[in-house]
């Protein structure tokens, strides 16, 4: 139970509405802000209009996704309110809180750093990864569908990287009647890809394996999908990359060529925000309460 901890949350999309009602089910205090637009309780949870009183007393401050962007503003789905994340916030934390956020940019990195409260990102997070790989690969696969006039089953694809949510990619294909051909870096990569029926070959080596693709999904955040390696693709390639902005490809020449390549990050909280926000959830829950015992409180 999470009874007498203090919590405050900004802002989000419908994976936030899952976040509150698991929060209020362990009788923590929740309050709110950035939802002021929403058309449905809260669960519990208390809105309150963004301003400087918020930041005392709080056990644990959330944020979106993507905790802020470059200037501070934060995401909000359910406002056209906006709310900008500044020093004279971060000040009023009590030096105990820690801020979650799915992922932080230098911004907020380094304005927790400044003020010694703890940031953890919750993307980073192995558990956090592996499970939204899921949605992730749900999600791409139902762009492709839409994308294309060929059914899965049968095509030749090929996922880049190897990772958390390439592993879930590649299966999934692999699953519905795929060729698939795997990029890695690593010898091991390449091992586990051969032993589970893909077909590896070695990121280095991409441009040779590019001649017979209809469907090209990127999991790496780096330019790999480049304009020699567009230009190498067959007409009817569809790539959808899931790399986190700006991901992995050069749109640009790609949109020149006449072949479709699609930025799809953060499919999870698009295609199944219910499934994200209780991934999220979950993993809030345990670590605060994890703070709330270490802290005496549990």
């Amino acid at each position: 139970m999470l009874t007498g901890v203090r919590i405050l949350l900004l802002g989000g999309d419908a994976r936030q509405l899952e976040v509150i009602r698991k929060l209020t089910e362990l009788d923590a205090t929740v309050t709110v802000s950035g939802f002021d637009g929403l058309h449905s309780s809260l669960d519990g949870a208390v809105h309150a209009e963004f301003d400087d009183s918020l930041f005392t007393d709080v056990d644990a401050l959330l944020l979106p996704a993507v905790g802020t962007d470059d200037n501070g503003f934060i995401h909000a789905v359910f406002s056209d309110r906006q709310m900008q994340l500044l020093d004279q916030h971060i000040v009023k934390l009590p030096k105990h809180c820690k801020v979650y956020a799915g992922m932080a940019k230098p911004y907020l990195r380094e304005l927790c750093a400044q003020h010694q409260i703890g940031l953890v990102e919750l993307f980073d997070r192995d558990d956090v990864a592996i499970y939204n790989a899921i949605p992730t690969a749900e999600g791409a696969v139902m762009m492709a569908i839409q994308n294309t006039d060929i059914t899965i089953h049968g095509s030749t694809c090929m996922v880049l990287g190897f990772g958390r949510t390439g592993f879930t990619m590649a299966r999934t294909l692999l699953n519905l009647g795929a060729k698939v051909l795997v990029g890695v870096r690593r010898s091991e990569h390449f091992a586990r890809a051969a032993e589970m029926g893909f077909v590896p070959f070695y990121t280095s080596q991409l441009l040779q394996n590019t001649g017979n693709i209809d469907l090209l999904f990127n999991t790496i955040p780096t330019m790999i999908v480049t304009a020699q390696i567009i230009a190498n693709l067959p007409s009817r390639t569809v790539i959808i990359d899931l790399a986190t902005k700006p991901g992995g490809t050069d749109f640009r020449f790609a949109e020149k060529r006449g072949i479709k390549a699609i930025l799809a990050p953060g499919l999870p909280g698009i295609v199944a925000p219910k499934t994200a926000g209780r991934i999220i959830a979950e993993c809030l829950t345990q670590l605060i309460t994890d703070d709330s015992i270490k802290r005496g409180n549990g």
